[in-house]
């Protein structure tokens, strides 16, 4: 399609704004809902869980950077799909992108507002979510430099913080804390925990929504998600033992007296251990936030760029492909992610929102790791300035552990997976009526 008449988005990234960008997108997975999987799968369910995603993760990781370095463009997944497999993989592609990728800053929007609540107890939750994403989604409308550099400065914060925080909780870890009630629902709560295990690093594929933006993108994007993976691993399994080792996983879950889960496990890890002041830890929950504004901005910008893919090309409403003139963002596309995410916002179930949220990456996974395979077939001659190592190896692994992590949760959450194909599926009937059938050519744009 033509879309020549648009202004460009503008390539402004640097490696080290793309390392911020990927482990900001993913941070917040350290601060909150991991929390959640460990009455599934306890300790050790949890931990298995942890070590299958991380696989995964590596594998995967390092097959999408083969397709973000030959197709760099702002659609990700999406624009990968549609070459390899056509107009309509292409589209369900990216609507599970899309899903993704406004579901799950729902959900980090809770946990800004419960990590706001345990300072500012007065004020409702619900009332710092949503102001979070009027403030957030309009420092990314603004340009994406600004909002490239607020998000490497509070990435960095957050490190600290977890670092911080693990300075404080390790010399108090216990082994006989750590192991209790290590797998209270047996091996399928391994499974169960999958969802919660995934948070640790959803969405640092959104690093790919932002090749088009990207100075040089076929080296600094391949720089970009191998820093960003390692440092991910290092900080979730540091924050899993800093956590749980220090009065077990139920003081992370719930609080004193409580049976509703908590959305700000940090915090209650601090509480346990001795001697520490209120002040210390109230520090420490501060700068708690900064990690989930890292990871809430950096995917609004994310999800701005996979929808605006869909508009520009013509698989949603035109104006949702508009660019500013004068920004040079995707105005209409980040207001339209943001009043979705306001309304799910409103149902008040974050494990449920995160859930989707994993359908929809799992799905994306899966499909990009297939659309892979395709392109290295029916297009070899294609430029690749960066091919996954131990081919076909490693694509398989991860294509296999998607799949697999993909049917646990569908088997595990049935009504949930329902949603997720409805969210995907009815969309999909509407392209298929009303684009596809009746346009076809104007679809085929490489």
């Amino acid at each position: 399609m033509d879309n020549q008449k648009q202004p460009a988005l503008q390539k402004t990234l640097t490696p080290l704004m793309l390392w911020g960008l990927g482990v900001g997108y993913v941070i917040s997975g350290m601060y909150f809902g991991w929390n959640l999987g460990l009455p599934e799968g306890g300790t050790l369910g949890m931990a298995i869980a942890t070590f299958i995603v991380i696989i995964m993760y590596s594998t995967f990781t390092f097959s999408y950077t083969e397709l973000a370095c030959s197709l760099p463009k702002a659609g990700g997944a999406f624009i990968y799909a549609h070459k390899a497999l056509g107009p309509r993989w292409g589209f369900i592609g990216g609507m599970a992108q899309n899903i993704e990728f406004i579901f799950a800053p729902p959900a980090i929007a809770f946990a800004i507002g419960a990590y706001l609540n345990t300072l500012f107890p007065e004020t409702n939750t619900l009332v710092f979510a949503i102001g979070s994403y009027f403030i957030f989604t309009f420092i990314n409308i603004l340009g994406v430099q600004l909002a490239a550099t607020f998000e490497l400065l509070i990435t960095v914060i957050a490190v600290i913080g977890l670092i911080l925080f693990s300075s404080l909780t390790l010399p108090h870890f216990e082994w006989s804390s750590f192991q209790q009630n290590s797998l209270p629902n047996g091996v399928s709560g391994i499974f169960k925990a999958l969802p919660f295990a995934i948070w640790f690093f959803l969405a640092i594929e959104g690093l790919a929504n932002v090749a088009e933006e990207t100075k040089n993108p076929q080296k600094n994007i391949v720089l970009g998600f191998n820093r960003a993976l390692f440092t991910l691993v290092i900080l979730c399994v540091v924050t899993y033992f800093a956590s749980v080792g220090v009065s077990g996983w139920q003081a992370v879950v719930f609080p004193s007296g409580a049976t509703e889960a908590s959305d700000a496990p940090l915090p209650l890890a601090l509480s346990k251990v001795p001697g520490l002041s209120p002040s210390l830890i109230k520090t420490v929950v501060a700068i708690g936030v900064f990690g989930l504004v890292a990871s809430f901005h950096g995917i609004i910008l994310a999800a701005g760029r996979a929808t605006f893919e869909f508009g520009r090309v013509g698989y949603a409403p035109s104006f949702l492909g508009k660019i500013g003139e004068k920004t040079k963002t995707p105005i209409y596309a980040l207001i339209f992610n943001m009043m979705i995410g306001i309304v799910s916002l409103l149902t008040g179930k974050t494990g449920e929102i995160i859930t989707i949220a994993c359908f929809g990456a799992l799905t994306l996974y899966v499909i990009s790791t297939v659309s892979l395979f395709r392109l290295r077939k029916d297009h070899p001659k294609m430029e690749r300035p960066f091919k996954v190592m131990a081919y076909p190896i490693v694509p398989f692994i991860a294509l296999a552990l998607s799949f697999l992590c993909l049917i646990s949760l569908a088997i595990y959450n049935p009504g949930l997976f329902f949603i997720f194909l409805l969210l995907l599926f009815i969309p999909f009937l509407g392209f298929e009526i009303f684009l596809y059938r009746k346009n076809k050519k104007a679809l085929s744009f490489s």
